[in-house]
């Protein structure tokens, strides 16, 4: 059985959910997120797709981390006092799944103790796994 454990989110105050959110980074590419967050310096798209703030062909990694503490300054995302378990709910063509957002051992995942949700491409592992370093 895999061990999770609570952790402490980082999380929009409630009022400005709506700014903040943002559709998950591969299901877009830079200009249509460019679009997106025009106008809206709240947009989560300039953490997760930071480029769309540089000119094209600037490494979006390089920036992601400073981007990010930019919004923690301005109280865009702030950081939950108590560590929490966290449940989220996602809708898609009137079917709605439901999932936890959890701590868990690398090793528990590496061992399939935790099921993987799909089959991704190495190159998508590693640039979330770039983007989460930096």
């Amino acid at each position: 059985m895999a061990i999770i454990k609570p952790f402490k989110g980082i999380r929009p105050p409630q009022a400005l959910i709506e700014q903040v959110a943002s559709r998950p980074y591969d299901v877009l590419n830079s200009e249509e997120a460019r679009k997106e967050a025009e106008g809206n310096e709240k947009s989560l798209y300039h953490i997760i797709k930071p480029e769309i703030d540089f000119p094209v062909g600037t490494d979006e990694h390089d920036e992601a981390a400073e981007n990010f503490a930019k919004f923690q300054k301005n109280g865009w995302l702030v950081q939950d006092e108590k560590e929490q378990y966290y449940v989220y709910a996602q809708t898609m063509n009137g079917r709605t799944q439901y999932g936890l957002v959890v701590c868990a051992y690398v090793d528990d995942y590496m061992k399939g103790n935790i099921k993987k949700h799909e089959l991704t491409r190495r190159d998508k592992e590693e640039d979330r796994m770039k983007h989460v370093r930096i």
